[in-house]
């Protein structure tokens, strides 16, 4: 039984499928309120699916959905004026500006103040652009406009669909920033992206599906705590007396050898915060390591639990989604 108390969602047992794909069999999330929620996972994992729910676009074949603590169904549109959401790719009208999109947006949906569109352009640093016409947008532009579109009615849960598609590195860095001012007012923003790199540094909470069903939810630090590896680097004529020295140190069966140019790594399972037990059993063996640092990072475990390897490396772009149009809910 999951427990919703102070959670903006949950989904309790999510199941869809098209045809004879499982796309969802389930699914049990619970992400906490007023945090930014890595939603991880392989191309056809779920993901976007979910989001689909989430936002009334598909319905569930089976189980549950809370949004903001009351359970969200068919006849609960309404609520999502409470959500904002930018799935996969925006979609605008091209001829019209930015605040022309935006204005023609927030009269189709809940009341909204008139200086609201100039506030959220100003957000995702938009404001100088705001009157060209959206045909004339880069990729990074629009994903800028669709998060900006999100947020035209304030919500208290924001759900982003891969929100640095399109981003330049700098762009990276300014969403990074955007989405953390948003969960340090009290929003919960729910991010689903294949930058994991970028996701080990933005999120609290991450969330990693597979074929359907959550493998692992938890606080960033505390996953990647309890999966902690430590590497250590030593010149390739001391990897025995090295190894064996670890051995005694972590155990037999907690070190392994990743062999690169130059040099041998050992990587060894032992909590991180520890490193320096290791380096003195290295030190006792008459062996010093060129370099001692952390292994465990999210693409790591990202890996370890999923069985696959990411659509697109660490520091890399978007993938494809599930099987999801584009949609800002109104």
């Amino acid at each position: 039984m999951i427990e919703s108390s102070g959670a903006a969602l949950v989904t309790r047992g999510l199941a869809k499928r098209y045809g004879k794909r499982v796309a969802l069999d389930g699914l049990d999330l619970r992400v906490p309120a007023g945090v930014v929620y890595g939603f991880l996972g392989p191309n056809g994992a779920g993901k976007t699916t979910t989001m689909r729910i989430l936002t009334g676009l598909v319905h569930a074949d089976a189980g549950s959905v809370e949004l903001l603590g009351k359970p969200f169904g068919r006849r609960d549109r309404r609520r999502l004026f409470d959500v904002g959401a930018l799935i996969e790719s925006p979609s605008f009208y091209p001829f019209l500006s930015g605040r022309e999109n935006l204005r023609a947006l927030a009269a189709a949906g809940a009341p909204v103040p008139a200086t609201r569109v100039d506030e959220v352009l100003a957000l995702v640093n938009l404001r100088e652009r705001a009157s060209d016409k959206v045909s004339g947008y880069s990729l990074g532009m629009k994903q800028r406009l669709g998060i900006a579109a999100a947020l035209l009615g304030d919500p208290k849960l924001l759900l982003l669909d891969e929100p640095a598609n399109g981003l330049d590195p700098a762009g990276i860095v300014g969403m990074r920033d955007t989405l953390r001012a948003l969960a340090a007012e009290g929003r919960t923003v729910l991010v689903s992206s294949h930058i994991l790199s970028e996701v080990e540094q933005l999120a609290d909470v991450v969330g990693i599906v597979a074929h359907g069903r959550l493998v692992r939810e938890g606080p960033v630090e505390r996953l990647l705590r309890e999966g902690g590896t430590v590497r250590v680097r030593v010149a390739p004529e001391e990897i025995a007396a090295a190894a064996a020295a670890l051995e005694r140190a972590a155990g037999p069966d907690d070190v392994s050898v990743d062999s690169t140019p130059g040099g041998d790594w050992l990587v060894v399972r032992f909590d991180p915060s520890h490193a320096a037990e290791l380096n003195r059993a290295l030190v006792a063996a008459g062996v010093y390591a060129s370099r001692i640092e952390a292994g465990a990072t999210l693409e790591s475990l990202f890996l370890e639990v999923t069985g696959s390897t990411p659509d697109v490396g660490a520091g890399g772009g978007a993938g494809g989604g599930d099987g999801a149009s584009p949609a800002v809910p109104s």
